[in-house]
């Protein structure tokens, strides 16, 4: 079974930036979106910023100026660039595949920490 495998979390501290990789282990059919959500202590999971095929890109409000989502279509691979990075920003973030015809396939969660 194919799956998405997430690195660059960490801890960092306020105004810092970490960028997030992720890419699949095997093809994976169907991809129409990539994208990365996150979830914040006693919070729901949310979109954070997603790419499609032809490049489009979608961010929550929260992260517009500060993060950007890009991918690597041939390596199956999605990235997240996080600059100025607050506390706010605390959460495990989640890897993400868009498959209408497939289903969606989900990442493992890696951790990132903003603090001081």
């Amino acid at each position: 079974q194919v799956q998405l495998v997430e690195s660059g979390g960490g801890l960092v501290q306020p105004g810092g930036s970490l960028r997030l990789s992720c890419a699949a282990s095997g093809s994976i059919p169907g991809i129409v979106a990539m994208g990365w959500y996150r979830q914040a202590p006693g919070k729901q999971r949310e979109l954070v910023g997603i790419i499609t095929n032809s490049g489009s890109t979608n961010y929550a409000e929260s992260v517009k100026g500060r993060f950007t989502v890009s991918r690597d279509n041939a390596k199956t691979a999605v990235y997240l660039q996080m600059n100025s990075l607050t506390p706010e920003d605390t959460a495990v973030y989640y890897c993400n595949t868009k498959r209408p015809l497939f289903g969606e396939i989900w990442g493992q969660g890696t951790l990132v920490t903003v603090s001081s």
